[in-house]
């Protein structure tokens, strides 16, 4: 009798753990990738995967074979991974939805084309976000490490959350780089003093216009879309880029000459409109920022790498790079450039941000 009370009691208490969802194995079983260990932070249950399916559209200038692009895609896989396929970002590449600028005016205004972005950190200087002013300086960063001493610091979340602070309908995702910006020209040049009397394109934005200006040579705005033709057509003499948008973008073809002075680090961060949030549920909200994580560390260990390949790639090319800039003078030379675009008030959380190297 006792044996046959044991067993009812035993089989109870399975059907028990049968009905709660519960297992005998689970809670000791290591998850079986980052992308699922990622997964069970995910909600309440961590489970999107019952969620409504949602297509966001996601605009990137440059190329999908850029660091930029590669990074899209592998944060679109762990979006649709860790959202069970609820979520899928459809990655429209090569600039065809604008500009950054043309895509953040879109999404400013109020359009519902776009739902997320991979934008420069300078581009939302253009409206007012004051702490994304700091990232684009010329020589805030020394090295990548130090850029991703910031990026994965406390003060990084803070920066993401700017343009929400301004009521801006956006809110940052995450970070990643592009690699160290550098100037590139069409006729032959042996160092930066040959910029000087240049016509460079520049975005709209201050802190580059004053750098060019610091170098002698004439900022010049033309629209990312159109600077293969102005390169080719002499509207401009030159332009800077990260060494990988450069190649796949094919400014070589047109300006084979690329100084590495390393004038600036190309942050960047990706967006998220505040319409395509509130489309998504507690548990797709927060695989997307789980997500988001992972692609940042990607685009780490991603971007050194990819840009040393192209450089190689480059000179193979017949490319002239020119190299052993001495960026402590051109830091001294554009040294009015940055105070004076350091926004008032800020100046400590630049401080801070400089000790971390």
């Amino acid at each position: 009798m006792k044996k046959l009370l044991a067993m009812l009691l035993a089989l109870v208490m399975v059907l028990s753990l049968a009905a709660c969802g519960g297992s005998t194995t689970g809670a000791t079983e290591a998850p079986e990738n980052d992308a699922s260990a990622a997964a069970g932070d995910t909600g309440a249950d961590g489970d999107a995967s019952n969620d409504p399916a949602v297509t966001l559209v996601y605009a990137e200038v440059n190329p999908l074979d850029s660091i930029v692009g590669q990074t899209a895609t592998y944060f679109a896989e762990q979006v649709s991974e860790l959202t069970g396929g609820t979520v899928t970002l459809d990655i429209q590449a090569s600039g065809v939805l604008g500009s950054e600028n043309d895509v953040l005016d879109n999404i400013l205004a109020g359009g519902d084309t776009i739902d997320m972005s991979r934008i420069s950190a300078f581009a939302l200087t253009s409206y007012g976000a004051q702490k994304s002013v700091l990232l684009s300086l010329p020589f805030t960063f020394v090295s990548r490490d130090h850029y991703w001493n910031f990026a994965n610091s406390e003060l990084a979340p803070e920066f993401l959350n700017e343009p929400q602070e301004l009521g801006l309908p956006i809110r940052g995702v995450f970070y990643g780089e592009e690699g160290f910006r550098h100037f590139f020209t069409v006729d032959p040049i042996t160092g930066v003093d040959d910029l000087a009397g240049m016509k460079l394109r520049v975005s709209n934005d201050p802190v580059m216009n004053g750098l060019v200006e610091s170098l002698g040579a004439s900022p010049t705005v033309v629209s990312f879309g159109e600077l293969y033709s102005a390169l080719q057509s002499g509207v401009c003499d030159g332009a800077e880029q990260p060494i990988a948008n450069y190649k796949s973008n094919a400014f070589q073809e047109v300006a084979p000459y690329l100084i590495l002075d390393g004038h600036t680090l190309g942050a960047v961060q990706v967006v998220i409109t505040d319409n395509a949030w509130a489309k998504l549920t507690a548990d797709q909200q927060n695989a997307i920022m789980e997500a988001g994580k992972l692609a940042q560390q990607f685009n780490a260990d991603l971007s050194e790498e990819e840009e040393n390949k192209v450089l190689e790639a480059l000179k193979e090319e017949g490319v002239t790079v020119i190299d052993g800039v001495d960026k402590a003078a051109l830091a001294e030379s554009c040294a009015d450039v940055i105070s004076s675009n350091i926004p008032a008030g800020l100046e400590e959380l630049y401080q801070q941000i400089s000790e971390m190297q």
